[in-house]
């Protein structure tokens, strides 16, 4: 087994990851304590940092065939959407074209910011779960899987809320409410959720 101090899941660029990605997932869930004005303006900095990190992780190979353990379940999911979504009211959607449904379109997409972070917190908090059991292939995978999934997929949506986000902070607008939509009680399916989609098409694809 490869030696701690040469072991490439704990090289700086994967520590700092780990860090920028423990900061993500804390504000993420302690928002029902924040402003949504406030929260756009923490994620205005937070998220070229995490995008940089994330970008600068090593290329690994996994040592598993089968995904990944995963820890955030569908509720955990909606209760960072819903949060978020609620705390960003009128600022939450926007118009985008750099999205894959754009293709089935006439037009730019009604595309949402809640939506776009939970993404990224259901991917970085599975990381970080894995990452910290310490053990060393388990931290490999997940470095891999995270790498994988910032390529293809949330790096996307980090850059695209990004913009959002910029947009908004400076036009001078308030956040207004809007009506949420009641979610409690209704059944979701989580198996085709696009992350673990992409996940069985990577694998399959590298094998």
């Amino acid at each position: 087994m490869m030696k701690k101090e040469t072991d490439p899941v704990y090289s700086r660029n994967v520590v700092e990851f780990t860090a920028a990605a423990i900061e993500f997932c804390k504000y993420a869930e302690h928002a029902a304590e924040m402003k949504g004005d406030e929260l756009l303006k923490i994620l205005q900095r937070i998220l070229p940092y995490l995008y940089l990190k994330a970008s600068l992780l090593p290329a690994l190979d996994p040592y598993f065939e089968d995904g990944n353990e995963k820890f955030v379940t569908e509720s955990d999911w909606f209760k960072i959407h819903d949060t978020l979504r609620e705390k960003f009211g009128t600022a939450d959607d926007y118009l985008e074209v750099f999205d894959e449904k754009i293709n089935e379109s006439d037009g730019p997409l009604v595309l949402s910011i809640s939506e776009n972070m939970a993404d990224i917190y259901q991917d970085l908090k599975d990381f970080l779960l894995l990452y910290q059991t310490g053990t060393q292939e388990v931290m490999n995978d997940a470095v891999w899987e995270c790498r994988q999934n910032f390529e293809t997929f949330w790096g996307q949506k980090l850059t695209n809320s990004l913009r959002a986000i910029h947009k908004f902070i400076y036009s001078g607008d308030e956040i207004g409410k809007i009506e949420m939509e009641d979610v409690n009680g209704e059944e979701r399916n989580t198996s085709d959720w696009f992350i673990t989609r992409r996940q069985k098409e990577i694998r399959n694809n590298g094998k």
